[in-house]
Formats: C-alpha cells, structure tokens, sequence
C-alpha cells in the first residue's frame, strides 16, 4: 500500500506543472473559455486542482522526505496553502494566480538547480552579472505576461504586447514612466502584479531568489553570495542569511510605517479598505523609488498635506541611500557598542545624498517660484521643492506640472536624475557614490594631490577608473538612444532628452509624451529603463572577453589632456 501511494504521490509534482500551464490558459484565455462553458466554474474547479494537488504535495514532503523536502519548505507551502483556501472565499482567480507564482518558482528551481544535473546553475553562479540581466528579463518576461491577461485590464481585455512589455518593464526596474493610466487601465489583478513586480525590482531579484532558497533549506556557495555582495553594494561585516533577514526586516518595517503614515491622509478621503489599498501600494512604490501611483495626477492632489510631501520623500530617501547604509545608521545608533563609526560608504553617501537635495530643493524654489509654484503659499513652496528634489533623483512622483517646469528646472532635473541613488539600493542612475569619487578627484586635481582623499580615507585609484568608465559609458548609452528617438519621435528636443534621462536613471518623471511614443519609441525607452536599472557596467562585464593575466608591461608615455 505503502509503495502504490508513494508512486500515486509522486507524480505530483509533473502534474503540478501540467496545471500551471492550464492555470495560465484560464488566466488568459477567459473570452473563448466563456464562449463554449461557464468560465466562473472553469476558474473555481482550477482554482481547487492547484490547492488539491498543493495538499498532495505538502503529504508527500512530510511521508517520503527526499532530498527536497525540507522542513522549511513544508512549513511554506502549508502558510500557501491557508492563504489561498482564504483567497479561495474571496476570488478564485487570485488563488490561480497565487499558487501560479509558486509553481513558477518551483520551475525555475528545477531547470537551474535539477536539469542536466545543476549545469545552467553552475553556468550562472560563474558569471554573476550574465546572471543579473537575466534574471531581470526573466521577470520582465513574466509581468509581460501576467499583464497581457484580460483579467489585468479593468475592461477584461487582452493589452497590447509593447504596452505590456513597457509597463513591466517599468515596474520590474522600478521607474514609474507609463503609457496607461495605471489605477484607471489596470484592474486590481494587474495592480497587484504591478506591486509585485515593484517589490521584486526594487529588492533585487537575486536578493528575493536567495531568500527563496534559504527559506526552501538550499545551501549557498561562495559564488552566489559574491552576487548578493554586488547586488545590495559589497559588505563584509555580515555573511548571506543574516544580511538578507535585515534587509527583508527593514523593508517590511519601513512600508509598514510609511503606509501607516498615509494611510492617516488618505482615509480622510477614500473608504476604509480603499485607503489601506492605497496607501500599501504608495508606499510600496515610495520605498522601491518606483513612481508608480493609483491616482490620475499623481500626487499632485495631495501637494497641500504635511503627511504625503514628507512621508513619501523620506520612504524614497530610505530606498534610495543603500540597504548597507540604513544597517550601517542602525548599527551605529541602536547597538550598544557606540565606538564603532559609520563605514566610509555611509558617510560618502549619507553627504552626497544631503547635498543634493539641498541644492536642488533651493533650485526648484528659485526657478518655479513664478511658474509652476506661482500662487502657492510659502509652506506650499517649500514643501513641493522639497518633494521635487528629492523625488527627482530615483523615484517618479510628482506634485507638481513636470510638463510646466522651465527649462532651467528641466535641466536641473535632468542632472539630478543621472546621478540618481546609491549602490545597492531600489534606485538607478550612475549612483552617488560614483559622482562622488568624480567630484573628489576634481578636489585632488585642484588642491595639486595625486590621491583621493575623504574622511580621513584614501580612495583607490581602480575606483575613480570605475566611476569614470560609468559616466562615459552612460552618456554613450543616452546619446545613442536620444539620437534614435529624435529620428522615430515628433516631440521637442528637451522633451525627448528629459524623457532619455528620466528612463535611464529609473526615475519616472514625464514632460507628458510617454502615453504618445510611437511603438519603436517605447521599445528604446524600455531599453534604457533595463539598462539604467541593471547598469551599463554590468552590461560590459558580461560580454567582456575574459584574459589571461601576462607579465609584459608596456612602456609609459604621457599624451596631452585638454
């Protein structure tokens, strides 16, 4: 008996598959299902396969333990389990997608870690940056996907695959620019795939990967925590697992502040499950520096409200500086031995960081106090060039008309979003810390010194070669773009450069024309955002051609410059 119900539950898992595949076809195909049956009793028998053969699962992990079948990972799937017969009383076409989400995982697991006897994971963990552009266009791939479905669009309608392709894209890398009203477009499935997809960009996919695995009892080698080092901006003070459990303890805890903190502004306004919709997914998307916003006009509406203009800048603030830096903060505060200083990251990037939103907080000030400002009061003033400055940088949102700023205030802000956030954090561009080492090597050159000095500290030379090839690579990467879009676009010259810098620096600031991109302006625009997201020097490790070291040095000449 014994034997025939092991075989019986062994098949389990094949037939899991079979029916994520059918899951997926209900999703997607719910107009032709609805023609020949009743779709809403397709969904629901769908819906109770995936939880039955989720219970089956969970039977053959705790009867016949293979080398898979952690404790861990029983205890994950009954927490699924329960989610989604609670689901299952709501909406059964969110428990489809739930438990969908799972078995993704589960084949991505199998073909890394068990096809062909681990080889692509072995191939992957040897090239970490092949690894992290991959993995972002695995994702991108599946929200394309997810938002395809009728089920996504609130008309019940299947979306275009370039605007598909854009907004997951957007979302993924965290930038905010879209082509369809997100809160009027997209039903609450396609929001919540939306949120997702925030929460898994502005992570780090290989950071959510790698908790995925530990959680599921999956060992992790030297190569992929070397990943995990570049992925959240290199430590050596805290191995793996402990660096993952305080960065998914301060995500959750910031978002949770954050959407407590809305939430008391929004609920003035909205009904009480509609306010707490609503200010999860803000600050959500505050935190990844995301952009992203269920309201119309932004958060312009809202541009009168102590709460709004300075929860939302410090959520962006939070995500924006580094998960290193905010352990570094929390360590230096909270811990009990007080000698211990902030690292020169910290530092580097927490003075950076201030600066900028100073000078571009007085920038704004000046330059839109008779334009887009003109008739605010003075708290007005000062709390939207705060918001501006601070949003300008990473994160998208705006309370104020971007497509009224003047030109001084657009280039400014095109400034401040090449500069972008800081490494290992939910935002793009060249990164503060890379401006940083460029601003200190013209403080050298000036003060007649051969080395880089800051606090007390000497920078390498590597990394100011680093940040140089960055911001070269960077405008090479823009100038290119910018010039293709001027050949297939009809908009203004500033327009078209404001759109470049705002996708690539992950911002999601827009003059307006985003919604009216032809579809091979989309398609740059798309390119730029992945680009500007996973970096241009990741681009260049990936596909640089590996040599072997050699002992011959080459005889030095100098050459003029400038």
């Amino acid at each position: 008996m014994r034997k025939y119900l092991q075989l019986i539950l062994g098949q389990v898992e094949a037939a899991a598959y079979l029916l994520a595949v059918w899951s997926l076809l209900v999703l997607f195909l719910e107009p032709v299902i609805s023609y020949y049956s009743d779709f809403r009793a397709v969904q629901s028998f769908t819906a109770a396969a995936n939880l039955l053969l989720l219970a089956l699962a969970i039977l053959n992990r705790l009867l016949f333990k293979d080398e898979r079948g952690t404790q861990k990972a029983i205890v994950l799937d009954v927490i699924m389990l329960v989610a989604g017969l609670l689901l299952m009383t709501y909406n059964a076409r969110f428990v489809i997608f739930f438990l969908l989400i799972r078995q993704t995982y589960f084949i991505l697991d199998f073909i890394l870690f068990r096809f062909s006897k681990g080889r692509v994971y072995k191939w992957l963990a040897g090239n970490p940056p092949v690894t992290v552009m991959l993995s972002f266009l695995v994702v991108i791939f599946i929200g394309t996907v997810l938002l395809m479905l009728p089920v996504a669009s609130s008309q019940n309608r299947v979306t275009p695959f370039i605007d598909a392709l854009f907004t997951s894209t957007s979302a993924t890398c965290v930038t905010g620019l879209i082509v369809v009203d997100t809160g009027k477009y997209f039903s609450q499935f396609g929001q919540i795939v939306i949120l997702i997809l925030l929460q898994i960009g502005g992570l780090g996919i290989m950071t959510v990967s790698t908790a995925f695995a530990l959680l599921l009892g999956r060992n992790i080698d030297l190569k992929l925590k070397n990943v995990m080092d570049q992925m959240v901006g290199g430590t050596n003070r805290i191995n793996v697992a402990e660096l993952l459990k305080n960065i998914v303890l301060v995500t959750v805890i910031l978002e949770l502040i954050g959407a407590l903190l809305l939430f008391s502004r929004f609920h003035q306004d909205l009904s009480l499950h509609r306010a707490i919709y609503v200010s999860v997914f803000h600050s959500i998307s505050a935190f990844c520096n995301a952009g992203f916003s269920l309201f119309s006009d932004n958060l312009a509406g809202f541009r009168d409200s102590a709460v709004v203009s300075l929860a939302v800048p410090l959520l962006i603030f939070l995500g924006g500086i580094g998960f290193t830096v905010i352990i570094d903060l929390f360590r230096f505060f909270f811990k009990r031995d007080k000698v211990r200083k902030l690292s020169l990251h910290s530092k580097i990037v927490l003075t950076t960081s201030g600066i900028l939103i100073l000078i571009g907080m007085i920038a704004y000030f000046v330059m839109e106090y008779q334009g887009t400002m003109k008739g605010f009061g003075i708290h007005q003033r000062l709390l939207s060039s705060f918001f501006q400055s601070v949003t300008t940088r990473t994160a998208g949102f705006n309370t104020i008309d971007i497509g009224a700023l003047s030109k001084g205030a657009l280039l400014v802000s095109m400034v401040l979003m090449f500069i972008g956030a800081s490494p290992g954090s939910t935002g793009g561009g060249i990164k503060t810390s890379t401006f940083s080492v460029l601003g200190l090597m013209m403080v050298s050159l000036l003060k007649g010194k051969r080395d880089i000095s800051v606090f007390k500290r000497r920078i390498p030379l590597m990394d100011f070669r680093e940040a140089a090839g960055l911001v070269f690579l960077s405008a090479v990467i823009l100038f290119v773009i910018v010039v293709l879009l001027l050949q297939v676009e009809p908009f203004s010259f500033d327009k078209i450069l404001f759109e470049a810098f705002s996708a690539f620096g992950t911002v999601g600031l827009s003059t307006g024309i985003t919604s009216s991109l032809s579809p091979w302006g989309r398609i740059l625009i798309t390119i730029l955002m992945y680009l500007g997201r996973i970096g241009p020097l990741t681009v260049i490790y990936a596909f640089a051609i590996r040599s072997r070291k050699t002992n011959i040095n080459y005889a030095e000449e100098t050459i003029a410059i400038g």
